[in-house]
């Protein structure tokens, strides 16, 4: 597989990857707060023929400028931002983790704008900001750091504790190299954005073809909890990925090529 060449918006702000045609439909893929825009390399080989597939470095990772104040409503604009700068119409939107929580807040602000979104292995709220589990999932994720750790070194056990059953080797690496590589400013602060995300009032708003897609053995999205939000969505779709942990895309590429596969079928055939 030729590996994307990195490219960055003429205002300098974000670095991307993308393939194909264009003028061909946007694919637009986000990745989660371990990830990269390299994580979606075979998804942008596996589409690019069929579409203009786009990967961007979220704010702060890679070579995209970091936001001076991040929350998820500050990330949606810097996605707005991007798309205007790509000159990407009516896009589809791939949102992975907290990507998709970035798209799901994107939508309240342009509800119109999407062809359809894909949700995958995300959540519509991360619980209350005084919560006692999200005070526990944030210092289990932080106080590494604060010992001494460093991303890179973290990195192995980190994803070992993402990943389901038997996953791809080569994902795996790749997997490791994206979370190694994440600044630890990046890191801490796309975690302190989760606290207090609820987006669940907005659900029955989302108007566009919606695929929620999740893994069976993923315990950061766990699949009930997705299978459950599905229903609150007008048009949406449910698809669950047996034996798959947190990182589908990199776990089980053909698996997840194949389900993202089959809702853009559908999408297009409608178009």
């Amino acid at each position: 597989m030729s590996q994307p060449a990195p490219m960055i918006t003429k205002d300098g702000r974000f670095a991307y990857e993308a393939a194909g045609d264009p003028g061909a439909t946007p694919l637009i893929f986000l990745h989660g707060i371990g990830g990269a825009a390299r994580a979606w390399r075979r998804q942008l080989a596996t589409f690019g023929n069929r579409f203009r597939a786009i990967a961007w470095d979220m704010p702060g990772y890679g070579g995209s400028a970091p936001l001076a104040s991040v929350s998820i409503a500050a990330l949606a604009e810097a996605l707005q931002q991007f798309i205007e700068q790509l000159g990407a119409g009516r896009p589809i939107l791939v949102g992975h983790s907290i990507g998709g929580m970035i798209v799901q807040k994107w939508l309240v602000q342009s509800p119109k704008l999407a062809r359809a979104v894909v949700l995958a292995q995300t959540s519509p709220a991360f619980g209350k900001a005084d919560g006692d589990w999200q005070r526990s999932f944030i210092a289990a994720r932080l106080g590494p750091l604060d010992r001494g750790e460093t991303m890179k070194s973290l990195a192995p056990s980190l994803v070992k504790e993402l990943v389901g059953d038997d996953p791809d080797p080569k994902g795996m690496e790749l997997a490791r190299e994206c979370m190694g590589d994440v600044p630890e400013a990046s890191y801490r602060a796309m975690m302190q954005a989760l606290i207090g995300f609820d987006q669940r009032s907005t659900l029955r708003n989302i108007s566009v073809p919606t695929l929620l897609l999740s893994g069976s053995k993923d315990n950061n999205a766990p699949a009930p909890m997705m299978e459950k939000t599905a229903t609150y969505i007008p048009a949406a779709e449910y698809v669950e990925l047996a034996g798959v942990g947190h990182l589908a895309n990199l776990e089980r590429p053909d698996a997840f090529d194949e389900a993202l596969g089959r809702f853009l079928n559908s999408v297009t055939a409608k178009a």
